[in-house]
């Protein structure tokens, strides 16, 4: 009969991800088609997500062309991405206007007067600019006509989802905060405040179970799957943790990419400030997204003009200045260079080199850029382990920042856990392919899956002489924080003056 594969595929912030994956967690072919999502200074940042579908469709022609024979083996299909991003549908199922990504901030202000409306409700004090709710009162007050067609709303998988089967889909945890918001404490509902109605969510199905077959007459090599299986799977978030193996009690998770993510997977609801506690289907987490990662080290590298130096990316260039000699006093690096979201929900926080002396170089700066985030990812892990009463055995890390082996033991030394690798270099691709097969009915249970497939492959150990220091480095850390989030404040508040400055 032949080998059997899935059809795993990933939605990141860089690039669009297929792979087929075989039961043993080994991928036989990957196509990548890179693309961002822009921002601009006025915080729009939106995406058509027609150009999502057209990734697809290129990625299944190029996985076809490349193994066809095994493509034509494909057992099921489950489609990862990322969160925070909303697709509006009309009742024909049609986008009505671009996703509003992750990174679109233009509804905080329609977000604090949210807050203060809902001030009773239970959902308020999650809701922000980044909420989906507040993306919707957004629309509702800029775009009314859009706001009159709303039929649904799907994240990313789900469109995918959606235009591979013709239903419409999603999993509890990718509809967590908008499900919140439709049952009324203490007055009207979240919804009815807005004037949403429940149903523009759609059928919630567990990450495991099947959304529907695919349909005929899809384009490209997509034809040729009719009838396959499509697993509603999940955000990358859930789908990266899975890969990672730390889909289980007691684990904490860090995928390092574009952005971070850090979270404490435990048995019981927990709640943290600024932390997103969330039931991941009969776990609960509790942490979340960052809005910064290695992108902070690619815009430092563009900073310090790595291409014109000779290296070949980030990752190279990372490389080579930790290879360096490093000045006795540190700088610190506050990393939020397009606001934060967890834990501080702000997007009027930016970045800050502090200490820098004239002896200091580029070596000092990313040594200063690593640390920073490790320093963010402590803080965030702190205050889960605080909330649920003890700490963690380990932390799983994947994502592309994984495979800078003096990034992954900064992390081990500055959070004070253990943090482990996985052999599986996408994490979220190996998670899909582990939803799929779990789905097909491979493996008994999603934690089976992961026992089998995500294999460890390093072990970074906390070192003890380097722990007082990055204590002491840690608390100056948290009061830079503290100190400068006034003055990154009043530092936007002036680029709302176009003619305040020479220049521009």
């Amino acid at each position: 009969m032949g080998m059997k594969v899935v059809l795993a595929c990933d939605l990141g912030g860089t690039s669009f991800r297929a792979a087929l994956v075989d039961a043993q967690g080994n991928t036989h072919a990957e196509a990548v088609i890179a693309g961002s999502i822009p921002v601009d200074p006025q915080g729009c940042s939106e995406f058509d997500a027609e150009i999502w579908w057209t990734n697809l469709v290129e990625a299944a022609d190029r996985l076809a062309r490349t193994e066809p024979a095994l493509f034509d083996r494909i057992e099921g299909i489950a489609i990862c991405g990322f969160t925070r991003t909303q697709v509006l549908l009309n009742s024909a199922g049609q986008a009505i206007r671009p996703a509003i990504s992750w990174k679109d901030t233009r509804a905080g202000a329609v977000a604090t007067r949210l807050k203060a409306q809902l001030v009773h409700h239970p959902e308020a004090e999650h809701i922000n600019a980044f909420h989906p709710l507040a993306r919707l009162a957004w629309v509702a007050e800029q775009e009314p006509h859009h706001f009159r067609a709303l039929d649904g709303v799907l994240e990313p998988k789900d469109w995918l989802n959606f235009r591979l089967t013709g239903q419409r889909a999603s999993d509890p945890v990718s509809m967590a905060r908008l499900s919140a918001c439709i049952e009324p404490a203490g007055g009207a509902s979240p919804f009815q405040v807005v004037g949403i109605e429940p149903t523009v969510i759609p059928n919630t199905l567990d990450p495991c179970a099947q959304v529907a077959a695919v349909q005929p007459g899809l384009p490209g090599a997509l034809g040729r799957l009719q009838g396959v299986p499509v697993f509603c799977a999940s955000n990358d978030t859930w789908a990266g943790v899975t890969g990672l193996g730390a889909m289980r009690a007691g684990y904490a998770y860090n995928i390092s990419g574009t952005t971070e993510v850090l979270g404490v997977v435990g048995p019981t609801a927990a709640t943290a400030e600024g932390l997103m506690s969330v039931d991941w289907c009969g776990l609960w987490q509790l942490g979340g997204p960052s809005q910064n990662g290695a992108d902070t080290a690619a815009w430092l590298m563009s900073v310090l003009g790595g291409a014109e130096r000779g290296f070949g990316g980030v990752a190279q260039g990372i490389e080579h200045l930790t290879t360096l000699p490093r000045h006795p006093q540190p700088a610190l690096f506050l990393p939020y260079l397009q606001g934060e979201r967890v834990p501080y929900w702000n997007p009027h926080l930016r970045g800050a080199f502090i200490g820098l002396e004239r002896q200091h170089t580029s070596t000092d700066l990313a040594y200063a850029v690593l640390e920073g985030v490790a320093f963010l990812n402590r803080i965030v892990l702190e205050r889960a382990e605080t909330s649920l009463g003890q700490p963690v055995g380990e932390i799983r890390l994947g994502g592309g920042a994984s495979s800078n082996p003096v990034w992954a033991q900064i992390k081990a030394d500055i959070c004070n856990r253990p943090v482990v690798v996985g052999h599986a270099k996408e994490s979220g691709l190996l998670g899909a392919a582990i939803i799929a097969w779990t789905g097909t009915g491979i493996f008994p249970s999603l934690a089976a899956a992961q026992d089998q497939l995500a294999t460890v492959a390093t072990r970074y150990e906390p070192r003890l002489a380097r722990r007082e220091a990055y204590d002491a480095l840690f608390q100056l850390f948290k009061r830079s924080e503290a100190a400068l989030a006034p003055i990154s404040a009043g530092l936007v508040a002036l680029s709302t003056d176009t003619d305040a400055l020479p220049g521009r």
